[in-house]
Order: C-alpha cells, then sequence, then structure tokens
C-alpha cells in the first residue's frame, strides 16, 4: 500500500470515529427532546424528531387534548377531537351540568337541563333551602317556604335558641323565650355559676349566690386551698387556713420530711429535725444523714 492510499484510509477511519463520537453525544439531547415533545413543553423541536416519533409525539398531545376537554379545561381544542370524542365529551359535559345544578354549584346552567332535569334539580334546590332555614345555614330563602314549612323552620329556630340560651351560648336571643322557657334558662343559669363558684373554675358571681350557696362555696374553697397547701402547690394561700389547720399542715410537713430523711428519698432538711430524729436515722441506716 503506498502513502496516499495509507493517508486516505486513515482519514476515513479517523471520520468514522468523530461521526459516532458526534452520534453518542447527541442522543442524550435527542432523548431529552423526545420526552419535551411528548410532554407537550416549550423546549420541544418538533423538527429533530424523526417520522416515528413524531406520529408518537402527535398521538400524545390528543390524549392530552381529549382530557383537557374532559376536564373543561381552557387549553381544550374542540376542533381536534374526533367526531366520537366530540359526542362523548358532550355526554360527559351534559352529565357534569346536571350534577352541579342537583348539587347547587355555581357553574350550573340551568339552560341546558331538559324540563325534566330543570324539575328535578328545582326539587333538589327547594330541598336544600328547606335544611338551610331549618339549620340555620345560609342561604335560607324564607319567602320560598310553604306555610307548613315556615312553621318547622321557625320551630328549629326557638329550639336552637333554647339551647344556646341553657347552654350559655352568646347567640341567645332572650326575647324569644317563652316564659317558661325563660325561668327555667334562668334556673340553669343559676345551677351554672353556683357550680362553677364551687369548684373554682369558670366566671364566678357571688353576687347571685344566695346565703346557703355562698357558705357551701366558702367551705369548698377553704378545702381547696387545704389541699393545695398540703401539696406544696403555688396556689396555696397560708393566710387562709385557721391556727389548727396551719398546725395539722405543720405537723404534717415534718413527719414528711422525717421520712425523707431517713428513707433517703424527697426533699430533706435536716435543720427542721430534732436531735433524737437525728439520732434515730444514725442509728438506722449507720450513717451521719446529709443535708440535700
Amino acid at each position: 500500500m503506498n502513502l496516499r492510499n495509507l493517508r486516505l484510509l486513515c482519514a476515513a477511519l479517523t471520520c468514522l470515529v468523530l461521526w459516532q463520537v458526534i452520534v453518542r453525544a447527541q442522543e442524550p439531547e435527542a432523548g431529552q427532546n423526545l420526552m419535551a415533545c411528548r410532554n407537550g413543553f416549550a423546549s420541544c423541536n418538533l423538527s429533530a424528531l424523526s417520522i416515528s416519533e413524531a406520529n408518537e409525539v402527535a398521538a400524545a398531545e390528543h390524549r392530552r387534548n381529549v382530557i383537557d376537554c374532559r376536564n373543561g379545561w381552557q387549553s381544550c381544542d374542540r376542533s381536534k377531537l374526533t367526531p366520537t370524542e366530540a359526542s362523548a365529551l358532550a355526554v360527559a359535559a351534559h352529565h357534569r351540568n346536571v350534577s352541579d345544578c342537583m348539587e347547587g354549584w355555581e357553574s350550573c346552567d340551568h339552560s341546558k337541563l331538559t324540563p325534566h332535569e330543570a324539575r328535578g334539580a328545582a326539587i333538589a334546590e327547594h330541598e336544600r333551602n328547606i335544611g338551610n332555614c331549618e339549620r340555620g345555614y345560609t342561604p335560607c330563602d324564607r319567602s320560598k317556604l310553604t306555610v307548613a314549612e315556615a312553621k318547622t323552620a321557625a320551630a328549629a329556630a326557638a329550639q336552637r335558641n333554647l339551647a344556646d340560651c341553657r347552654d350559655g351560648m352568646e347567640p341567645c336571643n332572650y326575647s324569644l323565650l317563652t316564659e317558661a322557657e325563660s325561668n327555667s334558662v334562668a334556673t340553669g343559669e343559676r345551677q351554672r355559676n353556683t357550680s362553677h363558684c364551687l369548684e373554682g373554675w369558670g366566671p364566678c358571681d357571688r353576687a347571685r349566690l344566695t346565703a346557703s350557696e355562698a357558705s357551701a362555696v366558702s367551705v369548698a374553697e377553704r378545702q381547696r386551698n387545704r389541699s393545695n397547701c398540703k401539696a406544696g402547690l403555688p396556689s396555696c394561700d397560708y393566710t387562709g387556713l385557721t391556727e389548727s389547720e396551719t398546725t395539722k399542715l405543720a405537723v404534717e410537713e415534718h413527719q414528711r420530711n422525717y421520712n425523707a430523711c431517713l428513707k433517703g428519698y424527697g426533699y430533706c432538711d435536716l435543720s427542721q429535725l430534732t436531735v433524737s430524729e437525728q439520732q434515730a436515722i444514725t442509728s438506722t441506716s449507720g450513717r451521719t444523714p446529709k443535708q440535700d
């Protein structure tokens, strides 16, 4: 092989290797472009697709358009639907509109209902209005109620108001109560106030207590205070204890302190122990008590 032929062969081999490198470098870019076209991304370059890829992308775009139309989205292009798809879409849209009208959604278009569907939607709307008026919900159009329905709704409203008054809820309107209901509500309020005062929680109006109730509340408060002081709670008011209660509490606290020092468990204040108690602890444990 002469030198000229050898050079030609090397050049051909070099071109072949470079072509393979270029093709392989373009494969990931081509794959990304195909993916972008399949998903309808703006970066899609249709001119870079093969015939089979272009057909695949067109089919994916058509499927997306069908879905958009079925969902009622603005991106829907009805002109690209087949007659069968357009017919199916019209059926689905009609069913969706009937459902919206039956459920009272704003998207309902009454003009597209058949006479039978319109009657059904009107009945459903009337039933919703009755339910809203009876439950105190909005919207409630009382002008659309029959006399019997209006009476039922008024009775339900009266019962709700009575329940609110009995439970001490803010929506209560006392002016709407009968005399018997007012007396019943007043009794419930006094009982609730007495309960709050006795239990020490919730609003308590002492001015509304009878003499016997006020006495019972005072007893309950002293008992709670004794318990709080015995438990060492911050809410304890030592000034509220009687002399005997203070003495008893001191004895109980001394005994608790002694037991803590004796058993080595709990807060122990050695300075509060007598000499004999300290000796007893030493003889029992065989050790000298230590101050915490």
